[in-house]
């Protein structure tokens, strides 16, 4: 290793975090490295240490790749390297820090890379990118085309084929397979369904259009060919993946086409909480990454953990321990044996609601904030009984999992201006904001978008196109609009107050709330300013969205404390004092009352793990006898007799206690005893004779 100050910084890490972070620093290449960080391990701690360790012995900041699940994690990621580098390196780390350019999402990064290399794979780089809304609204103009809407059975809606045609991309398997494991209510539409995916596909290439996957299968297809893999891989000493467990097969193949030999490379992860196949990912690629090396992959296992009490782990553990296959990992702490995990019995849904109430005003009472509990659930529509039970009470919660800040409509509205402007041929969003203007309808549009698509200057095609019949003054204003923002005059983010300037007047014709909504807009301006160019800020604004601000459900809250309400998907990486998990049994964890593929079932375990290891303190799984089952009208009376999920079974009962609520009435307070009051039994058997 290169001489440099003490490495004191490195102190507070335990021995294997030490080991993870100083791997062949020092080396010319270091050899693959895989770190297995349990649950509450200090794992972005370990990461992050690492990158500073990096950069401190002398690496250059702008050759190390670091792609994380979020870009705010990257940021997050960022911020930590700095405080850990100016220990040794005082001020001169910030400069360090703000060279690490290459940090971010693998779609994120992919998008920088296909413009970097659009010339030699054939692309514009002036692309833009559909969000998965956008996606959507393209596949479906394209399956009105191809008449797939008028078919005398019933064709999948826009939204399946959308997911369909993405579990193809991402899980690099054939429709056929996607459609018999996934989809297997498609089946009868394999062909129909290929035909509708190849003039998807033609569709977003004539327009300029990338979407959401097609920043991964475009790298994926660039790196096959072997000096484009070798070029990429050769501008990166250090490659780093955070949430390997949470990639897809065709991450695994970028990754691997980068660094075939995996010297440099790093991927850090928990088989334990490989919990998103859903989108895809896959926990093979971390299962079988230290195989795919020779010699392998060293692996480094992370198993103190910091968060939990050692009766929650010991718990946890023996639930995972039950897990097919994964890395051998046993949690342990130093903290002291606290109150074993309690497995709450209680009659249904109603009850389940009203002791999570109870217990979490219990806890407040006892010095625990609203925030510093969470309450977990399989599926986003278990909570409704809760929410009605906290609003009754006058408990204030927020539910994790809703709306996202580009769902909005008028976000959406203003940035398909923007998009347009960026790219005159992408249709998508041409469609939308030419039917803001009033007495434009489809019609209009789709004449005005097919007159710019054929021209060679799409924006001075616009400015000589045939008025729409219909829209008055309000189409000189759209186009003069399009022809200054185009023109870049105003400078970067002041084209988002143009912009802006120009949709007020439709946003307050379209909307009631519309003062309310003028907010967002304001905000979306001042996220602009993050960024350096129109480009970048629609990229990767459509890529990592903030959440919803005045669009989530609900009314603002205005304490300053609230209940957290979240999936068991959204809670992952967090932590609370207390945790209660709802609907413990089989047919909310596993999901589904059948027995389900080993794959899914295994994963649903792994869910039950990953919300067991978010609570810190207090650990209560919550066992309704009966729930009803969802979708029926409200005066139905469908419901199901429930078992306790099958990932606790008997032998496992020792690691938690068990009680049921409400607790009986004492015996003082019983019905006297001395014979029934009314035999009924007598009376039923009386009614034949």
């Amino acid at each position: 290793m290169n001489a440099v100050a003490p490495i004191s910084y490195l102190d507070t890490l335990n021995p294997a975090q030490r080991r993870a972070v100083i791997h062949g620093v020092g080396a010319v290449a270091s050899s693959p490295l895989l770190v297995i960080a349990g649950a509450g391990s200090g794992k972005t701690n370990t990461l992050a240490h690492r990158v500073a360790h990096l950069m401190v012995s002398g690496a250059d900041p702008r050759r190390i790749l670091l792609m994380t699940f979020s870009r705010r994690a990257a940021s997050e990621m960022a911020k930590r390297v700095e405080r850990i580098a100016r220990k040794v390196l005082g001020d001169g780390a910030g400069v360090l820090a703000d060279a690490l350019t290459w940090a971010g999402t693998f779609h994120g990064i992919g998008a920088r890379l296909l413009r970097d290399y659009a010339e030699q794979l054939g692309l514009d780089p002036a692309f833009t990118i559909h969000d998965r809304e956008d996606s959507a609204d393209q596949m479906n103009l394209v399956r009105h085309e191809l008449g797939f809407s008028k078919t005398e059975s019933r064709f999948p809606t826009k939204g399946t084929c959308l997911a369909i045609y993405s579990r193809c991309v991402n899980a690099e398997l054939p429709i056929e397979d996607v459609l018999r494991l996934s989809y297997p209510w498609c089946a009868t539409w394999a062909a129909e369904l290929k035909e509708l995916f190849a003039a998807y596909v033609e569709a977003k290439q004539s327009q300029n259009v990338l979407d959401y996957d097609d920043l991964l299968l475009y790298w994926a297809q660039a790196v096959t060919d072997p000096d484009i893999a070798a070029d990429i891989g050769a501008r990166f000493d250090h490659v780093m993946v955070d949430e390997y467990q949470d990639t897809n097969r065709l991450q695994s193949s970028i990754l691997l086409a980068l660094k075939p030999d995996g010297l440099g490379l790093t991927v850090v992860g928990d088989d334990a909480q490989s919990i998103y196949s859903f989108r895809a990912a896959t926990v093979r690629n971390i299962l079988d990454f230290p195989a795919a090396f020779v010699p392998p992959a060293e692996i480094i296992t992370l198993d103190q953990n910091y968060r939990s009490t050692s009766a929650i782990l010991s718990a946890a553990n023996a639930v995972i321990d039950l897990a097919a296959e994964r890395f051998t990992k046993n949690l342990w702490t130093d903290r002291a044996t606290g109150t074993p995990p309690q497995l709450v019995h209680v009659r249904d849904e109603a009850d389940q609601a009203r002791f999570i109430a109870e217990k979490v005003l219990e806890n407040r009472e006892g010095g625990s904030t609203l925030k510093q509990q969470a309450v977990l659930f399989r599926a986003s529509h278990h909570s409704g009984p809760l929410e009605i039970e906290l609003t009754r009470r006058n408990i204030p919660f927020v539910k994790f999992g809703g709306l996202k800040f580009l769902d909005s409509a008028h976000i959406k509205d203003l940035l398909a201006l923007l998009r347009f402007v960026e790219n005159p041929r992408d249709k998508v969003s041409g469609f939308r904001v030419l039917q803001l203007l009033p007495g434009v309808g489809p019609t209009s549009a789709q004449l005005v978008l097919e007159h710019v698509a054929q021209a060679s200057a799409p924006l001075e095609a616009l400015e000589n196109a045939p008025a729409p019949p219909r829209a008055g003054d309000d189409w000189s204003s759209f186009v003069g609009a399009v022809g200054e923002l185009r023109t870049g005059t105003a400078g970067w983010p002041a084209e988002i107050e143009l912009a802006r300037r120009w949709y007020e007047p439709h946003l307050e014709r379209i909307h009631e709330d519309a003062s309310t909504r003028q907010a967002d807009l304001v905000q979306l301006e001042q996220i602009a300013g993050g960024y350096p160019s129109r480009e970048r800020f629609l990229t990767e604004l459509t890529l990592d969205p903030p959440d919803a601000t005045s669009d989530q459900a609900g009314v603002p809250h205005l304490d300053e404390d609230y209940l957290i309400l979240s999936t068991i998907h959204s809670a992952k990486g967090q932590e609370w004092k207390s945790v209660f998990v709802m609907n413990t049994v089989d047919g909310c964890i596993p999901i589904d009352l059948g027995a389900g593929a080993r794959d899914e079932i295994e994963e649903e375990r792994r869910l039950l793990y990953v919300a067991m290891t978010r609570a810190k303190d207090d650990l209560h799984l919550v066992v309704p006898q009966r729930f009803f089952t969802h979708g029926q009208s409200a005066t139905g009376d469908r419901h199901v007799y429930a078992n306790r999920t099958r990932f606790i079974p008997n032998a496992l009962l020792d690691q938690f206690e068990r009680m049921a609520w409400p607790i009986a009435v004492a015996d003082a307070q019983r019905m006297p005893s001395g014979g029934p009051k009314v035999d009924v039994r007598a009376k039923m058997r009386g009614m034949w004779r």
